[in-house]
């Protein structure tokens, strides 16, 4: 019994360890590639470690690429950067305007867009570029995403939530008329039962009157 308590309790202490030092899972997610006039837009560009343990120097630069033919040449504009675990903004169109929405393990080296324009849309490119540090050698490695955005006037209304809105709607109707069913078929049950009270006890009520309206013949030897 000793040994088996031990066991339990040596397991716990190391669940508990591993929970501890357990670190969040990275997620390679899409940007979202539709943005609304006036509106906050989050340029998401994530950027996975293999290992974190190892250290890494990064550098983010962000570009804009306005949309146009494909034939005509690449007309590509620094926008914002991260070096030195500084971020900065790049004098340009979008100067005032950039924020920076990354992850201190920068991982998720995401920008914010605000105050959307119309001019803004476009495709964005960001460029991540990771040298890792050992004992010997410094290896490198260099990524690019593109998001390609459309800003319109008005959000676009989603399918999933149009259909979501509706069922909540049905829902709440069914509910509302079952929860009358219910209220009409108690209210007609509790009536049936007072009527039956009221029955018995009337009915008990009127034996003694008909025991005096009878009285027992009297016993003649």
């Amino acid at each position: 019994m000793v040994t088996q308590t031990r066991v339990h309790l040596q397991t716990l202490v190391i669940l508990i360890f591993h929970v501890h030092l357990s670190q969040p899972v990275c997620v390679d997610v899409p940007s979202a590639t539709e943005a609304v006039l006036g509106k906050s837009m989050k340029l998401t560009c994530i950027s996975c470690l293999k290992r974190e343990e190892i250290k890494a120097k990064t550098r983010v630069d962000w570009f804009y690429m306005p949309n146009k033919e494909s034939d005509t040449p690449i007309d590509r504009t620094h926008i914002y950067k991260y070096e030195d675990e500084v971020p900065q903004e790049v004098d340009g169109p979008f100067k005032g305007r950039l924020r920076w929405d990354g992850s201190k393990d920068l991982q998720d080296v995401s920008i914010q867009i605000k105050n959307v324009t119309l001019n803004d849309s476009g495709v964005y490119e960001c460029h991540v570029y990771r040298e890792f540090e050992f004992d010997f050698f410094t290896p490198s490695v260099f990524l690019i995403k593109d998001i390609k955005l459309k800003v319109k006037e008005r959000a676009t209304q989603d399918p999933t939530a149009l259909y979501s809105e509706i069922m909540m709607y049905v829902l709440l109707v069914f509910l509302t008329l079952w929860l009358l069913v219910e209220m009409v078929y108690c209210y007609r049950k509790i009536s049936r039962s007072d009527e039956q009270v009221q029955d018995t006890a009337t009915n008990y009520l009127a034996i003694p009157s008909v025991q005096k309206a009878n009285p027992a013949v009297p016993v003649t030897e």
